[in-house]
């Protein structure tokens, strides 16, 4: 049947039409694709790829980490730590001691010397610290009676002189009267004059003397205080291994270990503030220079061997008591007005009272005098009746009640050097104890001298014991930064050390102090070093985020292109 008038089947195009279309289709593919790379446009860009990681390879990377390395200077690790755990330095302290016979026959003599030493030897636990006898006419004692007058009142001033290897003298006194042997100290000179009859002398076939045994004892029991201090120094050092310790009992060891804690650590300049503090107008004055130069001066000129010191005075009138203490009390059976002992530690008005905590470079000590208002004199310590007391690694204070017939109207206005003496007197006492002077012996000279060694000691342990820490740091922190100047200061602290390590054991105590001193100073100063201090809280991821923002831009085209030109070299190989 044929197809209705009004639809039509769609019509195929025949194979010459669709190979027209197709080629049609082609060439318009053909014109939107760029024209393929020549091979010199290609070698070009990968020269420029290449040019760019070349510079930041070769140039950029060695600036960057030129520029931002920490720089750490050589430190002698091993030797630092060898110092701070006692290997290189054991510490001893021999006391060269004149004997002087002058009435006795030499070949006497020297027997009774030979027998004091093995007395003494026998009786010595403690083999750091030993006493060691020579004739006053060696070669080392040659100058044994400059020495016992090397520390005399003249001109109401203590002479000393510190470069002397002898640490004291013993003469011999032939005694008609009295009981012998006995022994006598000079209080400011380093002589112990031992009394002695004929029949006491020993003679030359024996052993041991009974006036022997008497001076060994006498000797060891001046020095115990001594021993004691240096033998609780390296019972707490890292060098207490290296020495055969002398025991001390719980008692001893408590004593000095609050003796250490109310003293103040060693410096080479100490700065004293004398104050005089008043509730009312008067006393306004005080004739303070004068009793200064009376009685301070003389002790401050024999410690100068040891530190420098600085004085300045005030006087604070209208000063109140510190509101948190409580008001002092009447008490009738004494007739005096007291203060609590709980109130002692708050006696100071910190608030008010113009009393600086530091003044120059060292430590100040402050020395408080305080009059107290008529109405509420004589004021003492309602525990003991005492009217002064010590404020640890602090200073002193000391109420000063005025007698009755030096009060005019109240109070003196004027408190003179007479009255100051008991005032000056205690303050010096309070002054010993702060430092650190040991109790005995008897003789201020010794004491000195003591002191002397025991600093030594103390500052070469303290710099031995900086020395170690400083290499631990170093080791724990490798990002922190060491300076020339710390390997400079390291270098001089090991130097110093080995000097005062010698000294100490020549016996030449002045010089040990002396470059105990200094390399204490330099550990210190590389230990604490500025600019090496400042990286230790500086972490890694501050660097993070301060390099992330500045690179990450140049970083991601250079990659990407990279990349790229690596897989078109895989796809065209």
């Amino acid at each position: 049947m044929p197809p209705s008038s009004g639809l039509r089947p769609p019509s195929t195009p025949n194979s010459n039409e669709a190979v027209t279309i197709g080629s049609a289709r082609m060439a318009a593919t053909a014109k939107s694709l760029p024209p393929p790379e020549s091979k010199d446009a290609i070698l070009t860009r990968r020269l420029v790829i290449l040019s760019f990681w070349a510079i930041v390879l070769c140039l950029g990377l060695p600036v960057w980490w030129k520029t931002t390395a920490i720089y750490r200077a050589d430190l002698p690790l091993q030797v630092m730590n060898d110092w701070a755990e006692g290997k290189t330095c054991r510490p001893v302290f021999p006391l060269r001691i004149a004997f002087e016979a002058p009435a006795l026959p030499l070949q006497d003599a020297q027997h009774l010397l030979r027998t004091t030493q093995h007395a003494l030897d026998d009786l010595n636990e403690f083999s750091a610290h030993h006493l060691r006898l020579m004739p006053a006419g060696s070669p080392v004692a040659a100058n044994t009676s400059q020495h016992s007058q090397g520390m005399t009142v003249q001109d109401g001033v203590l002479h000393n002189k510190p470069d002397e290897d002898v640490a004291m003298l013993i003469r011999l006194v032939p005694g008609e009267s009295g009981s012998t042997p006995r022994a006598e100290l000079q209080s400011y000179s380093p002589t112990l004059e031992v009394y002695y009859t004929s029949n006491q002398i020993p003679s030359s076939s024996s052993t041991s003397s009974p006036l022997a045994t008497f001076i060994a004892h006498e000797l060891q029991k001046m020095f115990a205080e001594e021993q004691a201090t240096l033998a609780y120094l390296l019972s707490t050092s890292s060098t207490a291994h290296n020495s055969k310790m002398k025991s001390l009992s719980p008692e001893t060891a408590s004593a000095l270990e609050r003796q250490s804690t109310r003293a103040f650590k060693y410096a080479p300049t100490y700065h004293l503030t004398f104050s005089l503090f008043s509730p009312t107008a008067s006393p306004s004055e005080w004739e303070i220079e004068s009793a200064l130069q009376e009685y301070i001066s003389p002790l401050l000129q024999s410690l100068s061997s040891i530190s420098n010191f600085t004085v300045d005075t005030q006087v604070q009138l209208y000063a109140t008591f510190s509101p948190s203490i409580h008001y002092p009390e009447f008490d009738a059976p004494s007739n005096s007005w007291t203060l609590r002992r709980e109130d002692l530690s708050g006696f100071i008005n910190a608030a008010e009272w113009p009393l600086s905590p530091s003044i120059g470079a060292g430590p100040t000590v402050n020395f408080v005098l305080y009059v107290p208002n008529p109405s509420q004199s004589p004021l003492l310590v309602k525990e003991n009746g005492g009217n002064s007391w010590l404020v640890p690694q602090w200073g002193g204070v000391l109420i000063l009640n005025p007698e009755p017939s030096h009060q005019n109207n109240g109070t003196a206005k004027i408190l003179t050097q007479e009255s100051l003496r008991p005032a000056m007197l205690t303050f010096s006492n309070q002054l010993f104890s702060l430092l650190g002077l040991p109790q005995t012996p008897s003789s201020l000279p010794l004491r000195l001298s003591t002191l002397k060694r025991v600093r030594a000691a103390a500052l070469l342990f303290s710099a031995s014991s900086t020395l170690g820490a400083l290499a631990r740091l170093t080791k724990a922190l490798p990002s922190i930064s060491i300076p020339d100047t710390v390997a400079k200061s390291v270098d001089q602290t090991i130097i110093h050390l080995h000097h005062a390590c010698s000294d100490l054991r020549a016996g030449k105590f002045h010089g040990a102090l002396e470059h105990a001193r200094i390399a204490e100073a330099e550990a210190e100063k590389a230990f604490f070093e500025r600019s090496m201090v400042g990286q230790v809280y500086f972490p890694d991821e501050h660097k993070v985020a301060v390099y992330l923002p500045l690179l990450g831009p140049v970083a991601v085209p250079l990659v990407l292109a990279a990349l790229k030109e690596l897989r078109s070299l895989r796809t065209r190989s």
